[in-house]
């Protein structure tokens, strides 16, 4: 049987906002008055990208690779962890293609920061493919009631 040249992986993170925190995105300080609670600094984007990545390789998610049950990465920034996901497929002869990635929050608008996102994951990633999108829920549910942040990500890796 011969091998796939390609595979695609998704992502996806949610996490609650909290006062207690500084508010990261793609590895972006946003200006706002809540952070995302979590392990890590919480960056749901960036942790969507890595179980994407993770995932098209055939990898075990982020939680097993850095468990929050690890005091060495309290508090980490989720760039060392996009760039330890990028080591890990990169040792089973995995290249990235494109990343695709959808942010879902009510507020704060992230659009003016976008494109630093999209600079910070292609500096690790080595890679221009990148797209970054936001959506808001229209107020329904509990990310629609300003309650927290989540993320999609598509990654296509190819050998």
């Amino acid at each position: 049987m011969k091998t796939c040249n390609y595979r695609i992986g998704i992502g996806y993170d949610i996490h609650k906002f909290t006062v207690k925190r500084k508010l990261i995105l793609g590895g972006v300080k946003i200006p706002f008055s809540k952070g995302l609670d979590g392990h890590s600094d919480a960056d749901v984007l960036l942790h969507s990208i890595c179980d994407a990545m993770l995932g098209a390789a055939g990898m075990e998610d982020i939680g097993h690779q850095f468990p929050n049950t690890d005091l060495k990465y309290k508090n980490i920034s989720s760039l060392i962890l996009l760039k330890k996901s990028l080591e890990i497929i990169k040792s089973k002869k995995w290249k990235i293609a494109n990343v695709d990635c959808t942010l879902i929050l009510q507020e704060p608008k992230i659009y003016p920061f976008i494109n630093e996102m999209k600079k910070n994951i292609s500096k690790i990633l080595k890679c221009k493919n990148i797209s970054v999108k936001a959506t808001t829920p229209e107020s329904i549910g509990d990310l629609g009631n300003k309650k927290g942040c989540a993320s999609y990500s598509v990654v296509l890796l190819y050998k």
